[in-house]
């Protein structure tokens, strides 16, 4: 099998694959909550209408993982990692990763300085790939989703050497 991966801007063809992978994780771990009803059946308006990005991830042509850079106004970031999501059977080839690197790059086209996103300590491997994307754990913020139980930041612009 042709393991040829692709990462392409999310387009209305995307929208149904975007809310089933979510929806997959989501109900695997925890349960769908009010925000996640908003913004995966209305991905056009909630994300892309509000100047976010949605990532799809095709593995021979089919969608097998998603990610979507929302704006956001929380304590001086510019935008959430939000929404990553990897088809069961395409875990463990490396398309979170790829997914990952590309919304970072995607955020920093779109001149953003900061980035976070929240999480639950039960997805290990999500966390590990965060980490291993620069993602630092934050203490003291708040969510709006009861799952969450860890919020990261990565900051995208390096420190200077002038002094």
């Amino acid at each position: 099998m042709n393991k040829h991966i692709q990462i392409v801007p999310c387009t209305k063809k995307y929208f149904e694959s975007f809310r089933v992978l979510n929806e997959e994780w989501i109900i695997k771990y925890f349960k769908i909550e009010e925000m996640d009803r908003i913004s995966l059946n209305n991905p056009k308006e909630y994300i892309l209408d509000k100047g976010g990005y949605i990532a799809i991830a095709l593995l021979n042509d089919k969608a097998v993982g998603v990610c979507a850079l929302m704006k956001s106004n929380y304590k001086g970031y510019d935008f959430e990692l939000a929404k990553m999501g990897v088809s069961p059977a395409a875990q463990g080839m490396g398309i979170g990763k790829l997914l990952g690197l590309h919304i970072i790059k995607k955020a920093k086209t779109l001149g953003a300085k900061r980035l976070y996103l929240e999480s639950n300590r039960v997805l290990g491997p999500a966390i590990n790939l965060y980490k291993k994307l620069g993602f630092k754990e934050i203490k003291g913020a708040t969510s709006p989703y009861e799952r969450s139980d860890i919020q990261m930041e990565l900051n995208l612009i390096l420190p200077s050497n002038d002094i």
